[in-house]
């Protein structure tokens, strides 16, 4: 299959800039990630995040916590630079259980030993996918899920602004909003949802989305 020809590894450039939209979102993510953990009780999670880039969002907010290895992780990424980048942060921060996979996260049988997550992050994804792929990978999340599992989730909000039809996409699949994020002075938007229904069996389609650019 042919690739998107947009240069990730450039696009993290502006995580340089603390006050980049991009620092932005991801800060507003990590204290989403934050919250989760205290509202976990101290439990073992599993976490499934899909196009991870270097997987900066939640390493960096595992790596301060005295509880991390209650925390496993499958972290999918198709670039191989940013993957090392990845196993390189989580090594350093004595993850040893959050891996950074080299697959493409349009195919989910590739991670299929990831699912039953509590936690999934798509942050970077709704962005880069057609609509109708956008709404075929939410329809899907319930296999994914583990009971009362978490969603973050990310999108711009540049015309025509997909977010409405995201939430309700969601909330029609069975997950309740619990916060979104849309500044006055930035395009991107944050949200997060708990699903509340029941797991769906494992019965995922041959590819969820088509990345765009």
């Amino acid at each position: 299959m042919s690739r998107p020809r947009t240069d990730w590894v450039d696009w993290h450039r502006p995580y340089d800039d603390p006050s980049s939209p991009l620092t932005r979102r991801l800060r507003l993510i990590q204290t989403h990630l934050r919250d989760w953990l205290a509202s976990t009780g101290g439990r073992p999670v599993r976490v499934l995040s899909l196009c991870a880039g270097d997987g900066r969002d939640l390493i960096e907010v595992l790596s301060t916590r005295a509880d991390r290895a209650r925390v496993s992780a499958v972290l999918v990424e198709f670039d191989a630079t940013l993957v090392d980048r990845a196993q390189q942060s989580a090594a350093a921060a004595g993850l040893d259980h959050v891996v950074a996979r080299r697959a493409d996260a349009s195919n989910p049988a590739l991670y299929a030993d990831a699912v039953g997550a509590d936690l999934i992050l798509l942050a970077g994804v709704f962005g880069n996918i057609s609509d109708a792929d956008v709404h075929a990978t939410i329809r899907a999340l319930p296999m994914f899920c583990s009971r009362d599992a978490r969603v973050i989730w990310t999108r711009h909000r540049n015309e025509p602004d997909l977010t409405g039809s995201i939430r309700a996409w969601l909330t029609q699949e069975g997950f309740l909003e619990r916060s979104f994020t849309a500044p006055d002075d930035a395009r991107f938007s944050v949200g997060v949802h708990d699903f509340s229904g029941i797991p769906l069996p494992w019965e995922p389609p041959t590819r969820l989305f088509t990345f765009l650019r």
